[in-house]
């Protein structure tokens, strides 16, 4: 990580000016900011270190690792992290068209086959290529799945709960957002390297349906009371899509 730097008056360590909060969570702010020199704007993810127990700086420490190593069109990139006493600031690749959840909430019918192929073949991509590199992302939602308009693409971020995998030895951590994990996760089972790539593919499956159809497949509580339900992924793997024969071949890859 960068080496300690010193920041004040909505400048970090001299170098960005932040601006406006794009997003919360339990230990983070995502800020818009801009360069001061170039004037490029950027994304910065505020940690507050002071509030991070032992597991959630392990979460912090393998986020970081990952996304330094993970380099791809359709993963945001990692720029610089800034270390300070009570912060961490990773600056990150700004996208201008929002996120995926915001495209679901703007077209009440869906996108066309079409285009959601090609959002979604960038998005299996991304995720090929991490799998390729032993990093699993584990927290698959559309909220973290960005466009940007003016590439034409979509990227992947928020590795917060990202991992290094190693093939025969099992993982544990049960992770995630709770209406996209797999139902192995949620059940607590350990799972080895083809179950750390079967949990992120599937956790994909959902996205072309959303984007079609324009609806999430699975509610929290709907999901939960059927995971408890039903014996694993017999029943969760099928149902009526209706999607034309070119998309049904997108999907068999995964």
């Amino acid at each position: 990580m960068a080496g300690l730097k010193r920041h004040h008056d909505g400048k970090i360590a001299g170098l960005y000016d932040l601006d406006k909060t794009l997003g919360r969570g339990h230990f983070a702010v995502v800020k818009l900011a801009r360069h001061v020199f170039t004037g490029e704007k950027v994304a910065v993810k505020v940690i507050d270190k002071t509030k991070l127990d032992p597991v959630a700086r392990g979460h912090l420490f393998q986020e970081v690792r990952c996304m330094k190593m993970v380099q791809h069109p359709n993963v945001v990139r990692l720029y610089e992290v800034i270390d300070t006493a009570t912060k961490l600031y990773l600056i990150l690749e700004l996208g201008d068209g929002g996120d995926m959840y915001d495209c679901i909430m703007k077209h009440d019918g869906g996108l066309s086959e079409e285009v959601a192929k090609c959002y979604f073949a960038q998005i299996v991509h991304a995720i090929s290529y991490c799998h390729r590199l032993h990093v699993v992302h584990r927290d698959l939602k559309p909220e973290n799945v960005v466009f940007f308009e003016k590439q034409g693409v979509v990227k992947l971020t928020d590795f917060g709960f990202s991992n290094r995998f190693q093939p025969g030895k099992k993982l544990n951590t049960s992770c995630g957002s709770l209406a996209y994990s797999a139902p192995e996760i949620l059940l607590g089972d350990e799972y080895d390297a083809p179950a750390v790539v079967q949990f992120d593919v599937e956790q994909a499956e959902w996205r072309p349906t959303v984007l079609t159809f324009g609806a999430l497949r699975w509610r929290p509580a709907q999901f939960v009371a059927e995971i408890k339900r039903l014996s694993l992924l017999g029943s969760l793997k099928s149902g009526p899509f209706g999607v034309c024969c070119s998309f049904e071949e997108v999907l068999k890859i995964i």
